[in-house]
């Protein structure tokens, strides 16, 4: 077995709106099933408080990338979402418009992709990009070899696909799976040097889709648990879905599953395993109203978009043998801000001196101790938009139990304590 002692390789896998609640996680699901990514989290450890950076999917991924609050890095909406009088074309007659925000990452910021390519790493990425588009794709971020796709708004799971630099596979070959296949021959290629792999699905997100098998093995599921009382309620200005029963949502979770399987049995295969960090999360909540209207978040109330913990609060599982303890689970709140120092210090190296980061290390967390630090830190959230599950332009603020939620069209105030109302 080969190792790289002080230089671990590592795996980031990315999923698109999965929720907090979708998986075998804190609270757990009875209807979907994961094995393999609850894997992870059985020989790791979970994070029951981990946050995403932003209720939508690429301020979350910009502020993974750069350390950085949405409101530093400046994308504060989802890329290509409408601003200014544009968003009354959407047919909306709402108080606010919303503001511009960044349409790309800056062509100065380091990721800690740059900061890892540049210690001798091989860096790669698969998947979901959606901070930049041609002229600010992952090839100027620091990855040295991309397999993505700019979607144009036409999102396909199955071959073919359009608009994207992945040849197509045989007719019906699954996204998920193909995106797992090129980064296993990533990693195969590059066992005998540090790599990172950066997979980032587009499961699960609308417009959801499966296979004609999936559905019915889900389906025949769903009838077994019988026929709720109440599917959906309506909260605030949208019907939210109140059962995990969906089975076409349930097939993508599977499809995604099996892809991360395919991951760790490489890893297993070439006798890496012990010298990978693997860390699994989500780029912001499940989607329980809006777009498929797909999922449920409870006991968490709201989903992706909205400001709620629900849109927000994620999955997150570390595995990295010899340093994290399997079975293990932390409480402490942790944010998308602290995955770049994480992986740079347990990869020997420190943030660049001309690259400001929000976040901190959760190396401690992870080794099993305490960091006061993370534990009295505050926790900002910026989303002055309005979302297409229904959210409001409003600011949080986490102050130990307290969440504090701010809201922009008339200045009223939320105010919630998580450890009596973790919803």
């Amino acid at each position: 077995m080969k190792t790289h002692t002080d230089r671990p390789n590592i795996v980031f896998i990315l999923a698109d709106d999965l929720g907090w609640n979708d998986l075998g996680g804190f609270g757990g699901s009875s209807f979907y099933e994961g094995p393999h990514i609850n894997r992870i989290a059985a020989e790791g450890m979970r994070f029951s408080q981990a946050y995403a950076a932003c209720q939508v999917c690429s301020p979350s991924r910009a502020s993974i990338l750069t350390g950085k609050y949405t409101t530093r890095h400046g994308i504060t909406d989802y890329l290509g979402a409408a601003t200014g009088e544009r968003w009354r074309t959407y047919g909306r007659c709402d108080k606010m418009l919303p503001p511009e925000y960044g349409p790309r990452l800056h062509p100065g910021e380091i990721t800690f992709a740059e900061v890892l390519r540049r210690a001798g790493y091989r860096t790669f990425m698969a998947g979901k990009w959606h901070v930049g588009g041609k002229d600010a794709g992952p090839e100027q971020y620091g990855f040295e070899t991309a397999i993505h796709g700019f979607w144009d708004g036409d999102r396909r799971y199955f071959s073919p696909w359009p608009n994207a630099n992945i040849e197509p596979g045989p007719a019906g070959e699954c996204l998920a799976m193909r995106l797992a296949q090129e980064t296993a021959r990533f990693i195969t290629r590059h066992k005998d040097e540090p790599f990172l792999a950066y997979l980032s699905f587009h499961h699960v997100h609308a417009p959801i889709q499966t296979t004609r098998e999936r559905w019915e093995k889900f389906r025949k599921k769903a009838v077994a648990q019988g026929t709720p009382e109440q599917r959906f309620i309506f909260d605030r200005n949208l019907p939210v879905r109140q059962v995990q029963d969906c089975p076409v949502y349930a097939g993508m979770i599977e499809a995604m599953d099996d892809a991360v399987g395919l991951v760790l049995d490489t890893l297993d295969k070439l006798g890496l395993a012990d010298n990978t960090l693997v860390c699994f999360t989500s780029d912001n909540g499940g989607v329980s109203s809006g777009d498929g209207y797909s999922s449920a978040m409870l006991p968490l109330r709201g989903g992706k978009g909205r400001q709620w913990e629900g849109g927000i609060r994620e999955p997150l599982y570390v595995r990295f043998p010899g340093l994290v303890q399997p079975g293990a689970s932390c409480s402490v709140p942790v944010s998308g801000i602290d995955f770049y120092p994480t992986l740079l210090e347990l990869a020997g190296l420190g943030v660049p001196p001309n690259q400001t980061v929000d976040g901190r290390s959760i190396g401690a967390l992870l080794r099993g101790g305490q960091d006061r630090a993370l534990t009295e830190r505050d926790l900002f959230w910026h989303y002055p938009h309005y979302g297409n599950q229904g959210g409001d332009p409003s600011s949080i603020i986490r102050r130990g139990p307290w969440k504090l939620i701010h809201y922009y069209e008339d200045g009223h105030d939320e105010l919630y304590n998580l450890e009596t109302d973790q919803g």
